[in-house]
């Protein structure tokens, strides 16, 4: 589904480098959380995959047919803006051409927010404005989800529901889901497989060998 073969990537062309080397495999069917430190290149990684940016050096090849993005909520705010819930969402299936026009209201239902439908995106909640743009990623039926911290500025109920929601879409229906993740207690809990970045480069463990790790690192600073 994802591979990275020796990624190295600058935002200027040259040292110092966000990733460097970097050896990435993630197969169909995996949830993996992309954890590490502020800065340490989480979400550069999600946009190299994403081709929003091309590596310096290296590879990346990504074989999805259909890829669903939810991007941080500040970079999707629609603050200030009118349109409702069904209209950003209507929208965004034509963009894909996706001719079924019930995909909306099949979104919405998969997210939980159905009577929100003519709600504004503006007077949403943080929990309900971060569902509407998992329900936008989910438009078309895709089959990799990309998401950048998704619980970040939720409800701790919301919360709840959004990992629910991508663990079933994940064990139910074979979704492959990348996820940056701050929420180190979520990657644990939901991930089949940890990336930690790290000076760089990164390396894969399972969510029980991280989850020790956590917790000593935890009662080292209790």
């Amino acid at each position: 589904m994802i591979k990275a073969e020796n990624l190295s990537f600058s935002y200027n062309g040259s040292s110092p480098f966000v990733l460097n080397g970097l050896e990435l495999t993630i197969k169909n069917g995996e949830y993996v959380s992309v954890v590490g430190d502020n800065g340490c290149g989480k979400s550069t990684l999600i946009k190299l995959i994403l081709k929003f940016l091309k590596p310096t050096y290296g590879n990346i090849i990504t074989d999805a047919k259909r890829i669903g993005y939810v991007p941080q909520k500040s970079e999707a705010s629609n603050s200030g803006f009118p349109i409702t819930v069904f209209e950003m969402l209507n929208s965004y299936r034509k963009l894909l051409k996706v001719k079924d026009k019930s995909a909306v209201a099949e979104s919405l239902r998969q997210v939980g927010l159905s009577e929100h439908s003519n709600s504004l995106m503006g007077n949403l909640s943080g929990g309900q404005a971060q569902k509407a743009l998992i329900a936008r990623a989910l438009m078309g039926q895709p089959d990799l989800l990309i998401l950048d911290e998704p619980s970040a500025g939720v409800d701790i109920e919301s919360q709840r529901e959004i990992y629910a929601l991508l663990k079933s879409l994940n064990t139910e229906q074979g979704m492959t889901i990348v996820s940056v993740e701050h929420n180190l207690d979520a990657a644990i809990s939901n991930s089949t497989a940890i990336f930690h970045l790290r000076g760089g480069n990164g390396h894969f463990c399972t969510p029980e060998k991280y989850s020790a790790e956590y917790l000593r690192r935890d009662s080292r600073h209790a």
